[in-house]
């Protein structure tokens, strides 16, 4: 089963899946849950994908998920039911840190039931924040896309006079995306990520920077990972709402920027171009690129391995060049961010040579 969001190379990790189990171990047997933990319950809207290496041949090529995807956490025992009445021995699940906390709860209902059933998870966090992952999967291929995104946005804020390209990235809690895409391209000016406080208004802050910035140079191009600046937005009991799949809801600061950048410079007496893109789900659609589709068969190769050695209650992990077996526990227990005080973080400050004030907060 597939859950969350989409990722380039879900059909990637699939096919590879049945392939590897069907090829190497003579599985005859393997079937695909439809929308994540909701396909595989009492009140699944569709009945589970018989699947063989011939009607997931050629799945490398498309974006999305063949098997479909949901978010929200379903009944443990209603799931461990389905499991039995369908005979399943081993259950693959893909997804983020809460389905990999729906999988752990899954195992403990299994093992209260002293069934054998082995649960089998592999990372799909394209903001690259799981831990014991050194490179999550579509994640080389969000950085990607998200280089040809950046270079039009510097485009458009070099065609116009007094312009700001401002796009906005994808990250939560880590900025990954948008420090890796910001030194991938050299068109960035600031980038903002949640795991670095900015300081927006003031002497040395963001506005006062970009408009110093379009004194010099006459436009600019800020790159923001969602998570950023959450902390600036009114209403911050906001933050403590959550989505279906336990996360919390976050205020968009890019259509904040949006509004309050042309706000300051208007009260400024100045007239000022902003061209706002935000590709979020461009990106999470588009198929895998080589990179990651290879990385994908590796991954789901090692999950069927793993499994028919016997693993159970376990994420395959890559670490060190190497793929390893950590167990859910350990790979929920916190979340994997850029460090303020990081060469990766260091190296952005360089790149972009955004000043240093920005942070003082």
């Amino acid at each position: 089963m597939t859950c969350g969001g989409l990722c380039p190379g879900l059909n990637d990790v699939i096919q590879s899946i049945v392939s590897e189990l069907s090829e190497r171990y003579g599985v005859r047997r393997i079937l695909g849950f439809k929308y994540g933990y909701l396909g595989i319950t009492k009140d699944s809207i569709e009945e589970p994908l018989n699947l063989t290496v011939e009607n997931v041949d050629g799945l490398h090529r498309l974006g999305g998920t063949v098997l479909g995807s949901s978010r929200g956490p379903r009944d443990t025992k209603d799931i461990v039911q389905t499991l039995k009445k369908n005979k399943i021995n081993i259950l693959f699940i893909i997804g983020g840190d809460g389905t990999m906390r729906g999988a752990k709860e899954i195992n403990e209902e299994i093992k209260n039931q002293n069934l054998g059933i082995s649960i089998i998870a592999l990372p799909k966090t394209i903001d690259n924040d799981l831990n014991y992952v050194k490179m999550s999967f579509g994640f080389q291929t969000a950085v990607e896309k998200a280089m040809s995104v950046i270079s039009c946005a510097h485009v458009e804020a070099s065609g116009a006079p007094n312009c700001i390209g401002l796009v906005k990235l994808m990250g939560r809690h880590s900025g990954y995306i948008a420090a890796h895409a910001t030194l991938a391209n050299r068109d960035v000016n600031y980038c903002l990520i949640p795991e670095v406080p900015f300081k927006l208004e003031g002497s040395g802050g963001l506005l006062n920077s970009l408009e110093k910035r379009l004194d010099r140079k006459g436009h600019a191009v800020v790159v923001v990972a969602e998570g950023a600046g959450q902390y600036l937005m009114e209403n911050n009991s906001y933050l403590e709402q959550r989505d279906k799949s336990g996360n919390l809801k976050l205020r968009d600061i890019g259509l904040y920027l949006k509004g309050t950048i042309p706000e300051y410079f208007k009260n400024k007496g100045r007239n000022i171009n902003l061209k706002y893109i935000d590709p979020s789900y461009i990106i999470r659609g588009v198929p895998a690129n080589a990179i990651d589709s290879t990385y994908c068969l590796e991954l789901g190769q090692n999950a069927v391995h793993a499994a028919m050695s016997g693993k159970t209650n376990m994420m395959i992990g890559y670490w060190n060049h190497h793929f390893i077996n950590v167990p859910i526990e350990m790979a929920i227990k916190s979340r994997n961010r850029v460090d303020p005080n990081g060469r990766l973080w260091k190296t952005v400050m360089e790149a972009t040579l955004q000043p240093d004030s920005i942070f003082d907060v």
